[in-house]
């Protein structure tokens, strides 16, 4: 009897304890709890500033999505062909590769792509890219309100990969155009297009790069580097900044995987506005001519020529009676600045020359032998022949990666080819060309085994018969002499 009230007692306690210890713990938890949820609670300031963040991007893209337009197109194509019009972005097929091809279908068929454009000029002139209307049999045009106009080309421009359509319409909503010279690594800008012909969609990223060439897009190449997402049919659409100016055409993307990989390319405004008057007032793009061949400053080149640390680029060779030898611009001579502008690189110079108006004057700054100099150039069109640079098609071949141009008269006094000798010169040898460390750019390629080689279109004809595993012979002209070379498969 005295044993169980012992064990009931003892019971007691433990349950008193228990209680106890349970409400500490339920206390503990409460207070926990509340703190959490205090540390959760977000200040009315931060919500304010968010909130007017959110409204300014939002009036943005309220005042430029009704000068974006959807371009469909419509072209005869013979032979394979992909069903898809998603897959017909001609950039969208240049990254992704062949692995499409099951959509494919070996027989004449019309082909649908889709693309974006932006309207520049309220009687209907629409900027877009060159490969979204390219060989185009019809066009059509999607404002944002619905309607449907035809499109009807006025000028294109393969080089910079720019176009000029026009609707049959007036009192359009226009785009205000920015300039691009201004914009800074780090600054929000707005894509606006219609990716896979999503009708006006908005992505916001920031400038990646400005100035970004040797891309492998257009001749002339001055891109923005972009991580707003642009994808297949963003190709000729808007990228704004925050004030709501154009800054850039969307042109392509990069990737390795087939999908957005936060590197876009967009074309700077200034560079398309240039583009854009001469397609409307000319039909054509007209560009300047200073008359040089020109070559990066290499740290041997620095050392040779006693430059120090200087920026700039090395004339290696001027044309006769142009307008750098009129000016006094000789052999040696680096380009340090054009027209009050510093000269970083080949392209920054080749941009800045073409997008000057034939007949106007600037002013260029040289060193030559060691001595700054200041010269007063009155530039030149660029003649057709000159424009004319054809790229070799991709040959699977050691001539792969090949880049060659016409040997015209100009080139041949330029280069001190003798009047005998036929060829085409090589404009641009990529990287990772099987011929890099054998052919030069500026090498004359005369015959390919043992067959003359007259033109391009001899060049493409004899190359494209040449197989993967084939040695190839060419002969080659080179500083004044010409010899035999071999490029080995093996």
């Amino acid at each position: 009897m005295i044993l169980r009230k012992k064990i009931s007692v003892v019971a007691a306690i433990f349950s008193i304890i228990g209680l106890i210890i349970g409400l500490g713990i339920s206390s503990n938890f409460n207070f926990f709890s509340d703190g959490y949820a205090k540390d959760l609670t977000i200040s009315k300031e931060a919500v304010e500033i968010l909130t007017k963040n959110n409204q300014a991007m939002v009036e943005v893209v309220s005042a430029v999505k009704p000068s974006v337009v959807n371009i469909s197109s419509t072209r005869t194509i013979k032979g394979s062909g992909m069903s898809s019009p998603f897959f017909n972005d001609p950039f969208f097929k240049r990254f992704f590769g062949d692995q499409f091809r099951s959509f494919e279908s070996p027989r004449e068929q019309k082909q649908s792509g889709l693309g974006s454009g932006v309207i520049v000029d309220k009687d209907g002139y629409i900027l877009t890219n060159n490969h979204v209307i390219k060989d185009s049999d019809e066009i059509k045009v999607k404002l944002s309100d619905e309607r449907e106009f035809k499109g009807k080309i006025i000028g294109v421009d393969p080089k910079t990969d720019l176009a000029v359509i026009k609707i049959d319409s007036n009192h359009l909503p226009v785009i205000k155009l920015g300039d691009s010279e201004k914009l800074q690594v780090g600054e929000t800008v707005i894509a606006i297009g219609n990716p896979f012909g999503l009708s006006h969609t908005v992505t916001s990223g920031i400038v990646s790069a400005t100035g970004r060439a040797n891309v492998g897009i257009a001749d002339y190449e001055d891109f923005i580097q972009t991580d707003a997402a642009i994808n297949p049919g963003n190709s000729g659409g808007a990228l704004v900044n925050v004030r709501g100016e154009l800054v850039g055409i969307n042109t392509a993307i990069f990737s390795t995987t087939g999908g957005y990989q936060g590197i876009g390319f967009a074309i700077p405004s200034n560079m398309a506005k240039t583009v854009m008057d001469s397609l409307i007032k000319n039909g054509k793009v007209v560009r300047g001519c200073l008359g040089v061949t020109i070559q990066p400053l290499t740290p041997d080149l620095l050392k040779q020529f006693n430059l120090g640390d200087k920026k700039g680029v090395l004339v290696a060779d001027v044309m006769e009676d142009s307008p750098a030898e009129k000016a006094g611009i000789v052999r040696g001579d680096v380009i340090v600045e054009f027209e009050g502008k510093k000269v970083d690189d080949v392209t920054n110079l080749r941009n800045m020359v073409a997008s000057t108006l034939p007949n106007e004057e600037v002013t260029i700054r040289i060193i030559h032998d060691g001595n700054p100099k200041t010269l007063k150039v009155k530039i030149e069109e660029m003649s057709a022949e000159t424009q004319t640079l054809a790229i070799a098609k991709t040959f699977n071949n050691q001539l792969k990666g090949v880049h060659v141009q016409n040997l015209t008269p100009e080139l041949k006094k330029s280069l001190n080819v003798p009047k005998r000798f036929t060829g085409v010169v090589i404009a641009e040898m990529e990287d990772d060309s099987p011929a890099q460390g054998i052919l030069m750019k500026g090498d004359i390629i005369m015959e390919i085994n043992k067959k003359d080689i007259h033109n391009i279109k001899v060049y493409e004809s004899v190359v494209s018969g040449i197989k993967s595993d084939e040695n190839i012979l060419l002969l080659v002209y080179r500083q004044n002499s010409a010899f035999y070379v071999t490029l080995s498969a093996g």
